[in-house]
């Protein structure tokens, strides 16, 4: 059974996992908020475009790599972005990030997960945002739903952690301005 995670929460992937972890899935999935009444429903509140990204350090905070909508893989070939959603419609997970654990390098120490609106539109017009981890048989291991509903226009969700052999998964949930990945690096780094 997944563990619904709270802000700021930190949880061992390693140990919560019903497998040895060799593989994680990062979904994230969200929807525009709809307008109601009449003008709502001829005109819809239109599509949001948001992007997942996954962005590679060091120990000492220093980004090794990025994987976004432009950058679908990792250089290191461990980390895969599995394509860009431009609407946020449909079931299920939005955009994903699969992680393979066993390829991933030694020097990445940090995974941060975040997420940005590339139109500008402001997270007020998000609804029912979350970020799941799955390990490799595509079990839920963990869920943090985002109730950070503001003007911002990014949200710094989570950091993964390599600590050993363990790895830890720590709900941010932290509003940013920016649409792009590279507009929120230096509140990652200011969170290690």
């Amino acid at each position: 059974m997944a563990i619904n995670l709270e802000k700021n929460s930190t949880i061992s992937l390693t140990k919560s996992a019903s497998v040895e972890l060799k593989k994680l899935t990062l979904g994230l999935g969200w929807s525009p908020i709809r307008s109601t009444g009449f003008f709502g429903a001829i005109f819809g509140s239109g599509d949001i475009d948001l992007d997942a990204s996954c962005v590679l350090l060091d120990d000492t905070g220093e980004v090794l790599d990025t994987v976004y909508f432009q950058q679908l893989k990792s250089k290191c070939k461990s980390v895969h972005h599995q394509g860009d959603n431009r609407t946020g419609e449909g079931d299920g997970d939005d955009e994903q990030i699969k992680i393979n654990l066993e390829k991933l390098p030694n020097n990445v120490a940090y995974m941060a997960l975040t997420v940005n609106s590339f139109r500008g539109q402001p997270f007020s017009k998000v609804d029912n945002a979350y970020c799941r981890v799955m390990d490799q048989t595509q079990t839920e291991v963990c869920r943090f739903t985002l109730s950070e509903q503001g003007n911002h226009t990014g949200i710094f969700i989570a950091m993964l952690s390599r600590q050993g052999s363990e790895w830890h998964f720590s709900a941010k949930g932290a509003p940013v301005q920016g649409t792009h990945v590279n507009e929120m690096i230096a509140t990652i780094q200011a969170s290690l």
